[in-house]
């Protein structure tokens, strides 16, 4: 295992240096001079060197590269332009919130995704099946700017079942992660009945079967440890995608998580903020499919054995 890690984490390392050089140039590759749109065409020139000068872009561009990655390692991610702070303590206080409506929209697609594809599974062809799935295509076409506003509609508006807005007790959680969680939700229900109804075909499930053993038993101890993991696989994809996919939810729900800060720094071209969120964002996508590599080996620890003789 220790082996495996070993080389997982020796796989990450340049993802993690890419991503961290991609976010580094992202304020670079802006068209035109970012100091004359953050400050606009009737700053003064003293004005814009002084800028210039605060945010390093008067300096080499390997130069900055290394101020940047030194930054990085201690943990400063540069000042706010708007709100004279540290971005590193921006981050810090917006982050709990977007994971808290990550894992809330995971957990929620989780429990409605995973037994109703393994009861279409089962079901092959019934109306339940058909159904399911059915609502699993509408789910992934709706986009999150769409879905959000209709369920702010109906369970806020026309029921006043949950609040409009705002982060406070599990009510106001309960339709930013609906939101969220239904596009994750339609694809691991059509990857899980896939998985299941292709491990159902297995020899050795049907060896189970000419055993006597219960069909309850056969379902739990052969068909869903082995259908689980190509699932795994789409959770821990969709994990990251549901980072990415919080900043429109987060807007439209006033939710004052990374989206919400990310999104307020865009308007107002305050581009170190925005620099530290998308790097957050994508470090975080990283570390979720590192994870999910590492989960893979303790499930099934064929994969250990073979990553180990390649």
């Amino acid at each position: 295992m220790r082996s495996y890690l070993f080389r997982r984490l020796l796989l990450a390392l340049p993802v993690i240096m890419g991503v961290v050089t991609l976010v580094f140039l992202l304020i670079h590759m802006i068209p035109g001079d970012p100091v004359e749109i953050m400050l606009g065409e009737s700053a003064l020139p003293a004005d814009r060197d002084s800028l210039r000068e605060a945010l390093g872009l008067d300096r080499p561009m390997p130069e900055q590269y290394v101020s940047f990655l030194w930054g990085l390692c201690r943990g400063d991610l540069g000042v706010s332009l708007q709100q004279r702070r540290s971005v590193t303590a921006l981050i810090r206080e917006h982050y709990p919130a977007t994971l808290e409506l990550t894992f809330a929209a995971m957990l929620i697609s989780l429990i409605i995704a995973i037994p109703a594809g393994i009861l279409s599974a089962l079901r092959q062809y019934s109306f339940w099946d058909h159904s399911t799935m059915f609502m699993a295509l509408l789910a992934v076409s709706m986009p999150n700017f769409w879905l959000g506003p209709l369920l702010i509609w109906i369970f806020s508006i026309q029921l006043g079942w949950f609040p409009v807005s705002g982060k406070g007790d599990l009510a106001h959680l309960m339709l930013p992660a609906l939101t969220l969680g239904a596009s994750m939700a339609a694809i691991v229900a059509r990857m899980t009945r896939s998985s299941v109804l292709e491990v159902l075909r297995e020899d050795y499930v049907m060896t189970a079967r000419a055993k006597g053993l219960s069909e309850t038993r056969i379902i739990l101890k052969h068909v869903l440890r082995n259908a689980m993991l190509p699932v795994m696989t789409v959770v821990g994809l969709q994990f990251g995608a549901l980072l990415a996919g919080a900043v429109i939810t987060e807007t439209i729900f006033s939710w004052p998580g990374l989206g919400t800060l990310m999104v307020k720094a865009i308007q107002t071209r305050d581009y170190p903020v925005v620099q530290g969120c998308v790097l957050v964002i994508a470090l975080s996508y990283v570390l979720v499919n590192l994870l999910t590599d590492l989960l893979y080996g303790i499930i099934d620890p064929r994969i250990r054995y073979e990553s180990i003789r390649d």
